[in-house]
Order: C-alpha cells, then sequence, then structure tokens
C-alpha cells in the first residue's frame, strides 16, 4: 500500500505488515490477501448497483459514500467517510483534505445534477460527461482508498444508464501512462485526452 504518500495518523498500517497493509478490521497483513478481499468485495457492490438495483435517478455524493460504505464498511474504519488526510502520488498532489466537503458538493451541483441520470446522451455529449467526472472525481479523491475503483463504478452506471453495455477498461489498464496523462490534463481543464479515453473503453 505505498502507491500514496499520506500525512497524519490516518496513514497508519496493521501491525506486521511492514508498511505494506492499511490498518483494517479483519486483521489482514498481506498485500496480496488484502488486493483479494477487495476485489472479491468490489465483485459484490458491482452486482448490487449494476445488476440487482441500477439507480435510474439523478446520481448524488450521498451515493458515492454509500457505495464506499458498502464496499469496505467490514475491511476499514473509516469506509464511506471522506479523508482526513492529505495525499499524494509521486510529485502529485490531490485536493487538500479540508477542502474535499466543499469541493463533493461542488462535484455533484455541477457535473452529476447536470448530466444524471444519463438517459438520452449519446455520442460525444455522453463520452464527454463520463469522460470529465471521472477525471474531477479523481483530483478530488474524497476517500483514503478506492478512488480509482469506485469512480468506474460511476462512469459503469452513468454509461448503464444511457443505455450501453460498462466499459471496458483494459485499454486503460493497458496504456496507464497514457490515462495518467490524462488525468493530469484535466487538472488545466483539458479533457480530451481523458474523452480519447472514455470513448475506446465506451465503444467495445
Amino acid at each position: 500500500m505505498t502507491r500514496y504518500d499520506v500525512t497524519s495518523a490516518e496513514g497508519e498500517f496493521e501491525p506486521g505488515s511492514d508498511g505494506r497493509v492499511l490498518r483494517n478490521l479483519v486483521g489482514i497483513r498481506a498485500p496480496e490477501d488484502m488486493d483479494q478481499l477487495e476485489l472479491e468485495l468490489l465483485g459484490l457492490l458491482y452486482e448490487a448497483v449494476l445488476i440487482d438495483d441500477l439507480p435510474e435517478q439523478q446520481l448524488t455524493v450521498a451515493d458515492l459514500v454509500t457505495w464506499h460504505r458498502r464496499w469496505l464498511g467490514n475491511v476499514y474504519p473509516w469506509a464511506g467517510q471522506y479523508r482526513q488526510v492529505n495525499m499524494s502520488k509521486g510529485d502529485f498532489m490531490f485536493a487538500a483534505a479540508q477542502q474535499i466537503p466543499r469541493l463533493m458538493a461542488t462535484f455533484e451541483e455541477q457535473y452529476l445534477s447536470k448530466w444524471t441520470p444519463c438517459q438520452g446522451l449519446v455520442g460525444d455529449t455522453l463520452t464527454q460527461a463520463i469522460a470529465v467526472s471521472h477525471v474531477e472525481l479523481i483530483l478530488i479523491h474524497p476517500f483514503r482508498e478506492g478512488n480509482g475503483r469506485l469512480s468506474r463504478l460511476l462512469a459503469d452506471v452513468m454509461a448503464m444508464q444511457a443505455g450501453h453495455e460498462p466499459l471496458d477498461y483494459s485499454s486503460w489498464d493497458r496504456e496507464k501512462d497514457r490515462y495518467i496523462q490524462a488525468i493530469h490534463a484535466g487538472v488545466a481543464g483539458d479533457y480530451a485526452p481523458m474523452q480519447s479515453c472514455v470513448r475506446v473503453a465506451l465503444n467495445h
């Protein structure tokens, strides 16, 4: 779990994990075991959200909080809560922790309320909606862990609301540098690189 640099006590690690696994409720110390558990629980969340009860209404930040809690609530005590720590990846800083409540309120007002539900969105409009929402949520990085995967779930819900299949993220995983560059471009309001990524993933 050394992908991020974190300041403050929320960065505590599980005793005996050699600083590789965040302190958790189930006593997991091995990164591969935690990765497997998070993956299995994410599968259950996907089934619940995309198959059992696909949201047909406007999405809200409360939905994102609920999804995060449902996914990781039995693993981490802070699941479903905005992070209280500042986080960076390499030289890139995500939004300051104290700004997250305000930024998430703005995210809902400017993006979720504008584009969701996505019924009726087609072509470039849908691509733009998913790309901009994905970039902005990643830049805020509201949770201590799982932001990328939750952002992908949001993109999948938006796609399915518009009558598409979930996105195929294999190209994002295969060309990780291109994806990261697309996120960084969004800092300056340039969403074209991410729209290109979304277009490929949407039209698989």
